[in-house]
């Protein structure tokens, strides 16, 4: 097998830029769910980063769910179809719900967990994202919190990947062919 070209991202968000961002959005947060018990559900894997970033900034009783989905493989676009490889373990219903995910991109994925989500009945839902791309949304989603919108570039680093690469750089890069 032969040994993949691992190329270095052009660089996009600085570690302090993101980190800078996050406290901003936990005191949105912070101040919405005011008096209230969070469930904040991370969407794996690329939501882990920002998520145990931004978790240590909300000051609310918080309960920490996992959800992780399969819809890129190696790709650099979505196949559209959505696999749910693991679900929360905890009930929803009557639950804040706060979807924590690394960047809002076509929705469809989004789109397949927030029906899921709903279909459990929680008090309310919503969604937080790092980054969004509003010129690739496919699907009519609201995302409440929102770190970064950016242009329609393949992204990594922060926890983001490429065929399981790049995750752990501290910044975000624009992956270019």
């Amino acid at each position: 097998m032969e040994k993949e070209q691992i190329k270095t991202p052009r660089f996009l968000l600085s570690e302090d830029e993101i980190k800078g961002r996050i406290k901003i959005m936990a005191d949105e947060i912070n101040h919405d769910y005011q008096g209230k018990d969070v469930t904040a559900i991370c969407i794996l894997k690329g939501g882990m980063v920002f998520f145990t970033d931004l978790i240590r900034f909300l000051k609310m009783p918080l309960r920490c769910e996992f959800l992780a989905t399969s819809s890129y493989g190696n790709d650099k676009k979505s196949s559209g179809e959505v696999k749910l490889t693991m679900d929360t373990k905890y009930p929803l219903e009557g639950k804040h719900v706060l979807v924590v995910e690394d960047i809002v991109d076509s929705g469809l994925t989004l789109s397949y967990i927030l029906a899921l989500l709903k279909a459990r009945n929680p008090a309310s839902v919503k969604l937080c994202s790092l980054l969004f791309k509003p010129a690739s949304l496919k699907r009519d989603l609201t995302v409440d919190y929102v770190g970064f919108k950016i242009g329609n570039e393949f992204v990594v680093g922060y926890g983001l990947d490429y065929a399981g690469l790049y995750r752990n750089l501290p910044y975000v890069g624009v992956l270019e062919e």
